[in-house]
Formats: C-alpha cells, structure tokens, sequence
C-alpha cells in the first residue's frame, strides 16, 4: 500500500486554507461597511453562543476521530465500524444540542432571529465527517465542495446583503453554505467503507474518550469564544465586540496561513508514526515543523505590526480605529500559539496524551477568565486580549516544558534570532515607505509587497536553514531540468 502524499497533502490544504484567507478579504471589507461594527459586534456575540453549542455536539470526536482513523487506517473493516460508532455517537449529542437551542431560541428576545437563522451550522456539525478523511491522509475529498460552497456563499452575500437590514440573511448565508460544504463530504464516503454489522456497535469507550478530548476544547473557548461572550455582556457595547471580531478575523488569517496546513497534515502523519514507533522521524517531523511555523510567524506577526495603521482603515473603512490598537497587542499571539499548537497537534495528541495537554490547557483557561473579569470592564475588547496573549503564553510554556524533548529551547533560539533581525528590519522598511506614498490603496498594497520582500532578502542574506533549503532545492530541479533552456 503505497503511503499518502505528505507534500501533495500539504498543497490540497494550502491552496483551500489561501482561499479561506482570500475569502475574507474579498467579503470584510464590503460586510464591514453595510453591516456597521455594530452589525458585526451582532454577529461575533450570537456566534460566540453558537460555539458553545456545536463544541458540545462534536466533543472531541474531531481530533480523537481523526487519529482513531489515522491507527488503523489499513484494516477497511475495522475503521469503516469505528467511523460508524462515532459519527452515530456525533448524531445523538448534536439532536439534543438541537432541543437545547431551540429552547435559547424560545425564550430569547433581542436576538431570537439572529439564533434561528444559525440552525443550519448545528446541523452542519452533525454532518462534519473531515475527520476521517484526514485521518486517511485524503485531504482533498474534503476540500473540492468546500471551496466550491464558500465561494457561492461569497456570491451570495454581495447579491443579497445590502444594508443592515440584512444582518440575519449574512448570517444565514454563512451557516447554510456551512451546512453544505460538510454535506458534500459524504459523496465520497461509499467507496472507502464497507457493511459493518451495527450490533456489533459499541459506543461507551468513544464517549469516554471523546470527552478527555473535548475538555481542552471547551476550555479553550474560555479565551477563544467567552472573550466575545463576556465582552458583550460587560460592556453591552456592540462595537467592542465589533472591534474585537474584526482584529481577531485578521490575526486567525494570519494564523492559517502559519501553521494550520502544516499541523493539519502532520497530525495524522505523526499518529500513525506513533502507532509504528518510530520516534526519531516524529522528531525530526516536528523540528521541521516548527522551523517552517516560525519562519511564517515571526514574517506574519511583525507584518501585521508594521502594516496595521494604513491597513485598517483602508481595508475595514471608517470607524474601525481601535481595530488598529487591537493588532498591536495581538500580533505575537501568531508566534505564541505557533508552538503550543505545533505541540499538541503533532506530539500531544498523536502520542494519546490529550489529557494531560487538557491539564495546561485548563490552567490557562483559569488564567485568562480572571484576567478578563478584572480588565474587560476597565479596557473593553483591550483587555480581553491581554487575557488571551497571558493565557496562550501560560499553555505554550506548559506544553513545551512537559513534551519529553520532542521539541528543545535550543531548537526554538536556533531557528528564531534571525526571523527576529528580519522582522525589525521589515518594519523600519515599511515604516518609511509610509512617508513617501500619498494613495492609501497603493500604500498597503507596496508596503505587503515590500515588508515581504525584504523580510525574505534579510533571511537569505542571514542564511537561514529555511531559505537555504528551499534555495538548494530550486538549484537541484533547474539542475535536473536542464536549466532554463527549453
């Protein structure tokens, strides 16, 4: 059986990971000037609510379901009565996560229609079976329709979201085209199982497990999600929260282009690595790994730091100025969740020590609901995020200290002082260029082009393990391919 594609694996989940950070800059800057920030505040809280539910409906069948597929991957049978134990077990809790909303819904008020109109995403849970094709290692069967629904959503939403007025139909839109996209998936599901015979179901063991890897998804949400929760509910101020969605959806684009391909296409690689026990790969997997991740990261986090007081309100329009704010404080969180989520996508959970990252987790979780019940009501959105840059730094430092060498202080110094050198450089650079160009649209636009092209010159000229490497490899296929001669 030959082994699936790591490379081919990576470019299926690049390419749909580039266009899930195309999309919004496509739809955000429209959306942020028909909807308002309050209209988007609106949005960000009801779907903090929403979060709450659909975490609870999955459990942790996501992570857990896709290295239970990853281990017993070449055994049709056994993997084809597994993925049936735990979708079922995904049905049964996302129904009564279904009455648990519709009784929200019955006696909400102000957003009961907002919360009608986001059904279609609990659905969309229940339907979301990409765990097993990532633990397959197939990524593209679950990308092809799940582009093809994301880009009519964004069809959708410039023909029909028009004013404010349309606030539920945009959020109709995204839950529905949700919805659809995971429906999508299960074309392809009958030519990779086969008849499992359901009395021979067994669900007791899957909800226990799921449960040890739902702990640190709902822990997380404590400064992922609740951050918008309580922020709406402490400052009742639409526009906090509206500030706060809008930098959060520029720091989570920046977040997937850094390391959510990579740690996608990892975790089910490492898992079955560890099944084999082949330990020395798995550490030189992870080395690579967070070599890559860093060198984004650093280029993604200083970026932002140089680029966010002409971006925002290029990009955003008018009256998003504590947008720019935010992004200051929250550029390192790129860096900080870089490692922990390299961690614990590619060692933690691979290795089944999702409950002891669970343990870290939850501390962190503590940590930074303490922080925001003492700073929200002082800072606003301000303070939601230092809680969150405490808490992530809090996980980071817990995960690598407790990762039995998988990943060394050595590693993380070696491949970061000259990112750091770059970084600064690139924003001396950017920085005055602003001096020069008068056209906000043009600035943005030569101050991206520039920032990176001198972040990258920096590294070459630093000879940086990275840019050698991807250097070398460029020389070897023009050498291979005859040059550049036809």
């Amino acid at each position: 059986m030959n082994e699936p594609s790591v490379k081919k694996n990576y470019i299926y989940s690049l390419l749909y990971q580039i266009l899930t950070m195309i999309i919004p800059f496509i739809t955000a800057p429209y959306v942020a000037r028909v909807l308002g920030a309050d209209g988007v505040g609106t949005y960000s809280y009801t779907q903090s609510y929403m979060t709450y539910f659909t975490m609870i409906a999955a459990l942790g069948t996501s992570s857990y379901g896709m290295r239970e597929i990853a281990r017993c991957r070449t055994d049709k049978e056994k993997y084809s009565k597994k993925f049936w134990e735990i979708e079922l077990l995904t049905i049964f809790t996302t129904i009564v996560c279904l009455i648990a909303w519709g009784v929200l819904i019955i006696f909400s008020s102000k957003y009961q229609i907002y919360f009608i109109a986001l059904v279609p995403t609990l659905l969309a849970t229940m339907f979301d079976i990409s765990w097993f094709y990532t633990g397959h290692e197939k990524i593209g069967y679950t990308v092809f329709w799940n582009a093809l629904c994301k880009i009519g959503g964004v069809v959708c939403i410039f023909l029909f979201v028009i004013d404010k007025n349309d606030l539920v139909l945009y959020i109709f839109i995204n839950s529905f085209m949700l919805m659809i996209g995971n429906l999508s998936m299960w074309v392809f599901l009958s030519k990779m199982l086969v008849k499992v015979n359901p009395r021979e179901f067994r669900f007791r063991n899957h909800f226990r497990e799921t449960l040890i890897y739902f702990i640190p998804t709902i822990a997380t949400s404590v400064y992922t999600v609740l951050d918008k929760t309580l922020i709406g509910i402490i400052t009742k101020d639409d526009y906090q929260n509206g500030y706060y969605e809008q930098a959060t959806k520029i720091i989570n684009m920046a977040k997937t282009a850094v390391f959510v391909s990579v740690n996608t296409v990892m975790s089910a690689r490492i898992s079955y690595l560890f099944s084999e026990n082949k330990i020395s790969e798995i550490k030189a997997r992870i080395e690579k790994s967070i070599n890559f991740i860093l060198m984004l990261g650093f280029a993604a986090s200083f970026g932002i730091i140089a680029i966010a007081s002409d971006f925002v309100p290029t990009f955003f329009g008018s009256g998003y100025d504590e947008v720019v704010k935010l992004l200051y404080w929250m550029a390192p969180l790129i860096l900080i969740i870089g490692i922990s989520n390299c961690l614990g996508s590619q060692y933690y959970t691979p290795a089944g020590l999702r409950a002891q990252s669970s343990k870290y987790i939850i501390i962190g979780s503590v940590t930074n609901l303490v922080i925001n019940l003492i700073l929200i009501p002082k800072l606003g959105a301000t303070g939601a995020v230092i809680g969150s840059i405490i808490a992530e730094l809090t996980i980071s430092v817990l995960y690598f200290l407790n990762c039995d060498k998988y990943l060394t202080m050595m590693q993380i110094l070696k491949c970061s002082y000259k990112r750091l050198v770059a970084g600064i450089i690139m924003i001396i650079a950017v920085k005055a260029i602003g001096t020069c160009i008068l056209d906000r649209v043009l600035l943005v636009v030569v101050e991206i082009v520039t920032g990176a092209l001198v972040y990258f010159i920096c590294l070459f000229i630093l000879k940086d393990v990275m840019i050698k490497e991807a250097f070398l490899m460029i020389k070897r296929k023009v050498k291979k391919n005859g040059g550049f001669e036809n």
